[in-house]
């Protein structure tokens, strides 16, 4: 049986916020995540989840200017300070809430940027997040998004993301893998996941097309669950997709689909 999260970026959001952390509860989940936790003093997060009994399970580092279209700026060469800023922030939310575990976004790549440039800035970065979070004992995680959703977006794959881990080269960096992402980019989900079970330390899923709920589409996610209570994942899988209608109406699938 799957540990569910809810993330209250795409789910419940009916709600205001703080709202979400409730609804997620009463509907079953036992762990949230979200986009950013930043808009919030980390007291006020902290609230809800004890109020709740929810476990904090995953925010994105500072990400750049969302509203102006930035998903992330650590292969950005002239930001690394803004980056290394970014860290120190979110380690003083996950210190408050709880929280094990922080994704990175690598970024859409810069226009005009030597590509070599691009990826050193990256692995630097990751390297000093990585680093940064493992004294605090948590661990990094980064995360593969398909080039339909994010045009121009700099990791996309699962072996891109292996071969930055290597040049990395630490302990404390792991994988994000995003179901829907991955469909669209490579396929093959159930022997890639069995295949870097050590690796990856958070699954996010949607049904593709559409990023809807399981059921929805063309994944089969019966068998995936399935699948990775028999090769031993223990980790979270965080439910980040668009409700067809209202988050209420669609919950059925997590019956259908044995993740309750």
């Amino acid at each position: 049986m799957p540990r569910l999260a809810a993330n209250l970026s795409m789910l419940f959001t009916e709600h205001d916020f703080l709202a979400r952390f409730g609804a997620a509860a009463n509907a079953g989940f036992t762990g949230v995540e979200y986009l950013f936790p930043y808009d919030y003093p980390a007291e006020q997060i902290w609230q809800q989840l004890e109020q709740h009994g929810l476990t904090q399970v995953l925010f994105n580092l500072p990400a750049g200017d969302w509203a102006k279209g930035e998903r992330g700026i650590a292969c950005h060469p002239d930001r690394v300070d803004e980056f290394r800023g970014g860290v120190d922030k979110a380690l003083a939310y996950a210190k408050v809430l709880g929280n094990r575990q922080i994704n990175c976004l690598a970024g859409i790549a810069p226009e005009g940027v030597d590509d070599e440039l691009v990826e050193m800035t990256l692995i630097n970065n990751l390297r000093y997040a990585a680093d940064k979070l493992k004294a605090a004992g948590i661990r990094l995680v980064m995360e593969m998004i398909n080039t339909r959703d994010i045009p121009g977006f700099y990791l996309n794959t699962t072996k891109q993301a292996l071969d930055i881990r290597s040049k990395v080269g630490s302990h404390n960096l792991y994988l994000q893998y995003d179901i829907y992402h991955m469909q669209i980019m490579e396929g093959d989900l159930a022997r890639t996941m069995e295949s870097n079970l050590d690796v990856i330390n958070h699954i996010q899923l949607a049904d593709n097309p559409g990023r809807h709920e399981p059921g929805t589409g063309e994944i089969n996610y019966r068998f995936l669950f399935e699948h990775l209570d028999r090769i031993g994942y223990q980790g979270w899988i965080g439910a980040e997709y668009k409700p067809q209608t209202t988050t209420e109406a669609g919950l059925g699938w997590l019956k259908t689909h044995n993740a309750i």
